[in-house]
């Protein structure tokens, strides 16, 4: 359900100005998507940019970018420029079976309201309406960096899935009904909150049988 004042569209390029503010706010020490890498978005697969509007305001609440990819092109241990052709998304595939999961992002200003469990639904809801058998994405781990000095990151993701840790975005992830397929190291070059480990996640859309041959490798 979508939070009262808020509503989910698609992205316009009226929201690039609004999105590279978000990032910042985000990702202070990143660089923001840039407006020809969002409109290269856009062009490739208008329907999964998704925007949270809010709407007394009109300002971009948050974002849930995604493209389509067959995981046969991909090893499960790739980074996310991989997945992402390096932020183009030019990697996008048509006939592809699962939504990748590139970004999702809540203001700070608007956190706290539920919008990231209403833009994942609303991303469901892509994989439904395309008849997509699941999407797939990485948990950071911005838990872990503090404790990354006296366990692994395996060890850490165990952790979190028995109850023991609470880590502020993969028990988020959980609650929401992600199953995790695996840690990973490397996935985010530059993330010293999780030591630059994540957890590979996914959602298995039920009314979706699952293509042969495109199991997670």
């Amino acid at each position: 359900m979508v939070p009262a004042d808020y509503k989910l569209r698609t992205m316009r390029a009226s929201d690039f100005d609004g999105i590279a503010k978000l990032c910042a706010s985000v990702y202070p020490a990143e660089v923001p998507y840039t407006h020809a890498e969002l409109d290269g978005h856009m062009k490739r697969f208008a329907a999964g940019q998704l925007v949270a509007e809010h709407v007394p305001s009109g300002a971009v609440a948050g974002v849930h970018f995604s493209l389509r990819v067959a995981m046969k092109d991909f090893h499960v241990d790739d980074p996310w420029e991989v997945f992402t052709d390096n932020d183009t998304f030019d990697d996008d595939n048509p006939e592809g079976h699962t939504l990748y999961g590139a970004d999702i992002m809540v203001s700070p200003d608007h956190q706290r309201h539920g919008l990231a469990h209403a833009l994942t639904d609303g991303m469901r809801d892509v994989v439904r309406a395309l008849r997509l058998w699941r999407m797939v994405g990485a948990s950071r781990l911005p838990g872990y960096g503090a404790v990354a000095g006296s366990m692994t990151g395996p060890d850490y993701v165990s952790a979190v899935l028995d109850g023991r840790v609470v880590d502020p975005t993969l028990t988020a992830h959980i609650r929401d009904g992600w199953q995790v397929v695996r840690p990973i190291q490397g996935y985010l070059q530059h993330d010293p909150e999780s030591a630059g480990w994540a957890a590979v996640i996914q959602w298995i859309n039920p009314e979706c049988p699952p293509p042969p041959g495109l199991e997670l490798r």
